[in-house]
């Protein structure tokens, strides 16, 4: 299934002012399980960098910037650079941060596999982008030598146990502009490491509980809108009845410990 199409409808719909596009974030938040545990970690990394005057924040493929909004809204101290190679989503988050007054969050078009701000960043959040990307060795180097020493990176990404929904090497990614279907621990680990990266803790997400929520909640609904964008309007009374059971689904994957799961959080640091 194309996914792009279906952003770039969503985008438009809700891109209409900055009221719709906030509520788009907040469903955003509700809905998307990875979200649960981006925001987790970030509140953590918040705490542990409390005491600093400013924190500088790559947002590595900004897409509709809910992860920028989050982070500026949260945290006023936090200077954010969203990176993104569509040139209608970066201009769509500025005009909105601009019309919310919000400051500390700035979009500029580029690509990752060129990108390099040498020794500039403290935190760097990828969130569903490496699977996009295929020389992610690259993109790893460029993030290495972006982060100030002692800085962390943030990464969201599908692993290779049933992530894209792939359950066997026969079976079609879900999403067909992913170029790879998820990582191992053991790869992304190695492939870090390679980069410069001294120390990597990586988790399951999605296990049993997120990988229902997920079925129900994303693929299901994705699936009918790829055949007809006529079910955005009956899409508010799917998720009216389908929410409770999902989020209680989400809860329990994000308080679980999961020995394999569709998703892996990962943590990654720079020596200082």
């Amino acid at each position: 299934m194309q996914y792009d199409p279906i952003k770039k409808t969503l985008g438009r719909f809700f891109n209409r002012n900055p009221l719709t596009l906030r509520l788009f974030y907040r469903m955003l938040d509700i809905l998307l399980l990875r979200t649960w545990h981006v925001h987790r970690a970030l509140r953590s990394f918040a705490r542990n960098n409390r005491n600093k005057k400013e924190v500088h924040v790559l947002d590595a493929g900004s897409g509709f910037g809910q992860y920028s909004w989050y982070m500026a809204r949260k945290n006023p101290r936090w200077h954010i650079t969203g990176i993104d190679v569509k040139e209608e989503e970066v201009e769509a988050c500025n005009a909105f941060f601009n019309k919310t007054g919000k400051q500390n969050a700035r979009f500029f078009r580029g690509d990752l596999r060129q990108y390099v701000q040498p020794e500039s960043f403290d935190l760097i959040l990828s969130v569903d982008v490496m699977e996009h990307i295929e020389e992610d060795e690259t993109v790893f180097g460029n993030f290495y030598r972006s982060l100030k020493p002692g800085g962390m990176l943030l990464i969201n990404t599908p692993s290779d146990l049933g992530g894209s929904d792939v359950d066997n090497e026969h079976d079609a990614s879900f999403i067909e502009e992913h170029v790879r279907d998820g990582y191992s621990i053991y790869e992304i680990r190695d492939k870090l490491a390679r980069a410069g990266f001294y120390l990597t803790e990586t988790n399951y997400t999605y296990g049993r509980p997120g990988n229902i929520a997920w079925r129900i909640s994303i693929k299901f609904p994705m699936m009918l809108l790829n055949r007809s964008k006529a079910f955005l309007i009956i899409l508010p009374l799917y998720y009216l009845l389908t929410m409770p059971p999902v989020l209680l689904l989400n809860l329990a994957d994000l308080h679980g410990e999961h020995t394999k799961g569709t998703g892996l959080m990962v943590q990654s640091w720079k020596k200082t």
